[in-house]
């Protein structure tokens, strides 16, 4: 009985065929030189929809149609993303790459102009503090949600592109993470570097740093490469400067 031989690919958790005399799998997508494990599609799936909920529940009263719209085309978007990755981001097209940038954009922008009308309230309705503060709490989270998503889409090719493609071939990176240089580091830190185990940021990653931007109001330990990149951290640490100061405000005028 012939035997065929079969190789074991990480990347989607099962055994395949390999072409014989080769290293390669026959269904693998991926170039041999990448040993990146595909993204889980629900870390993501999770913070949109903890997103769309805070939305949901902003004071009644506040933002009605900035509400509904985005928690409707939110969901809207989000069905055929899942659909076509319900589990790992293994599969990419051009309408799913549109439709998850889109996701991201509608998120932000809409954030952004709650914001402003958050703003003008927080400064003409005194009589609103308390629902304005917790208002003033949601759309900070979301903020941090929004541009974390932004900053995973954008970066690299996306989450596909960023463990199928050759590390040759992928675009230029927005972000430089401290893993993409530590492969000089001692032997325990160095093993885990892109060049030694090709590591690749995850969305966790972009959260992280969406988060640490958003209080630090500046770069920590991952720094903008591109123009998009500066502009986009600094829209967000601006947002949250301002957004943060307003409300220390309010809090201090109503405890006084």
């Amino acid at each position: 009985m012939l035997a065929v031989p079969a190789c074991y690919c990480p990347r989607q958790s099962l055994f395949v065929v390999r072409a014989p005399g080769t290293s390669m799998c026959m269904n693998d997508q991926y170039p041999p030189e990448r040993n990146a494990h595909s993204e889980h599609r629900w870390p993501v799936a999770a913070s949109i929809l903890i997103a769309l909920t805070l939305y949901t529940f902003l004071p009644s009263g506040l933002f009605i149609v900035q509400r509904y719209f985005v928690v409707v085309i939110g969901v809207f978007l989000l069905i055929p993303l899942i659909v076509v990755n319900p589990h790992r981001y293994v599969r990419e097209t051009r309408i799913s790459r549109i439709v998850e940038m889109s996701l991201a954009l509608v998120i932000v922008l809409a954030n952004q102009v709650t914001f402003v009308l958050l703003i003008m309230q927080l400064l003409q309705q005194p009589e609103q503090g308390e629902r304005l503060l917790l208002a003033s709490l949601q759309v900070w989270v979301t903020n941090v949600i929004g541009f974390a998503l932004l900053f995973w889409c954008i970066d690299r090719g996306g989450p596909v592109a960023r463990t199928r493609d050759s590390r040759d071939e992928l675009p230029l990176a927005d972000f430089r993470f401290p893993q993409d240089e530590d492969r000089d580091a001692i032997t325990e830190v160095a093993r885990r570097s892109s060049v030694k185990s090709d590591w690749t940021p995850t969305y966790i990653d972009y959260l992280y740093f969406s988060l640490t931007n958003s209080m630090a109001f500046s770069a920590t330990d991952t720094m903008p490469l591109s123009t998009r990149a500066k502009i986009l951290m600094g829209v967000q640490s601006f947002a949250g400067f301002l957004l943060l100061a307003l409300v220390i405000a309010r809090a201090v005028a109503e405890v006084g």
